[in-house]
């Protein structure tokens, strides 16, 4: 079924409506398009190792300039995913252990909270309650600091997960400090060229601004994400569907990456907690496949992301596993993004958009076309 679906290794979308992956992609991507008014969006998947590409629209409302798979998009919070590759590659290495107190890395913390919060619950947002973004005042390393260190978690550590900006994003920091190395540098100059993606960035290079696509905030003007604090490592990630694409297969199979970062990516899929349906990974997060759409969507919801919900710590870790789909959403003011997967299947998808449209919108998109592929899904 799945080589017929997918008769070329390249499938321009716009212009392949005949095969029937296309016809697939087009049914699931463009009334989602119309029914939000999304002026851009780029899709990719992968079947067996083959890539197709499904380009829609433009990637600037006011130019026109015409959506391929080399548009950047902002990916919003699909940018843990990597920012968990970095930790990942951080304790294979030994600079960092997912087990130790926070403050361990960040002596400033010492004396705090962070004492008694462990690495991992940090990546796991289960830290107690750090609120889904930072107050407006803290807008510098220093007041960052005084932030985590005033800070006193509402509940016990590692008992409830609460979705959280700042959690992740002191994760992320404190993997960069134990290698000794700024954030940005340590993803540019490592992470990114030795997964190959040649056109992945924290910040844009003023040479490839003409390829960076304009958002479209809620008033519908044309918007770009706003630098702020920790957020390369939470948010700040800018890729195209190519790249994307890569790094999917690049989860899906690592056989052919350099050892560390196969393994690192490996531990990325580690179930750490369930929490209802899901488990969360670091970085990603997995539901049991096949799924129905229900649970799938219940995985992404605003009850999971907005809400503590009792977790339940996975002793000893689950170990990464085919049979599930790895998952995760991201968005900034302009945009939107869904990254999903399934590596027994060897299937996945990347929807990236230049705008924030529903988070469920994406997901249905994405299950219609990997449920399609599959043939297997509830």
């Amino acid at each position: 079924m799945l080589a017929a679906l997918v008769p070329d290794a390249r499938v321009p979308g716009a212009q392949a409506a005949g095969e029937p992956l296309a016809r697939i992609v087009d049914a699931a991507v463009r009334p989602v398009m119309a029914e939000n008014e999304v002026p851009g969006i780029a899709v990719a998947v992968t079947v067996g190792g083959r890539q197709s590409f499904f380009n829609y629209g433009v990637a600037a409302k006011d130019s026109g300039g015409k959506v391929t798979e080399d548009t950047l998009f902002e990916i919003g919070s699909v940018s843990k995913t990597f920012t968990a590759t970095l930790a990942a590659t951080a304790q294979l290495q030994g600079t960092l252990s997912l087990s130790d107190s926070a403050s361990k890395y960040l002596p400033e913390l010492a004396g705090s909270s962070f004492d008694r919060i462990s690495v991992l619950e940090l990546g796991t947002y289960t830290a107690g309650g750090l609120p889904l973004q930072f107050p407006d005042d803290v807008t510098d390393p220093d007041r960052m600091i005084a932030y985590y260190r005033n800070w006193r978690p509402a509940y016990a550590p590692g008992t409830k997960r609460l979705y959280s900006n700042p959690s992740i994003g002191l994760f992320g920091y404190l993997a960069a400090r134990s290698m000794h190395k700024p954030f940005d540098e340590l993803m540019e100059q490592q992470i990114f060229p030795t997964l190959g993606l040649n056109r992945t960035y924290i910040r844009v290079p003023q040479d490839q601004m003409g390829g960076y696509a304009w958002g479209i905030s809620k008033a519908g003007k044309p918007v770009r994400v706003t630098p702020g604090v920790l957020d390369a490592e939470a948010y700040g990630v800018k890729t195209t569907a190519a790249d994307m694409i890569r790094f999917v297969e690049a989860n899906i199979d690592g056989a052919k990456l350099d050892d560390t970062l196969r393994r690192a990516i490996a531990a990325t899929h580690a179930g750490y907690y369930r929490i209802g349906d899901m488990t969360q990974g670091l970085g990603w997060e997995m539901v049991d496949w096949p799924t129905d759409l229900d649970r799938l969507l219940a995985a992404n919801s605003a009850e999971m992301s907005q809400k503590p919900n009792p977790a339940t710590r996975l002793e000893p870790p689950l170990p990464p596993r085919d049979e599930v789909l790895i998952n995760k959403t991201g968005s900034t003011n302009g945009f939107g993004a869904y990254v999903a997967f399934v590596p027994a299947r060897g299937i996945g998808v990347v929807i990236l958009a230049n705008r924030n449209y529903p988070i469920a919108a994406r997901v249905q998109a994405a299950y219609r076309i990997l449920a399609a592929l599959d043939g297997e899904a509830g």
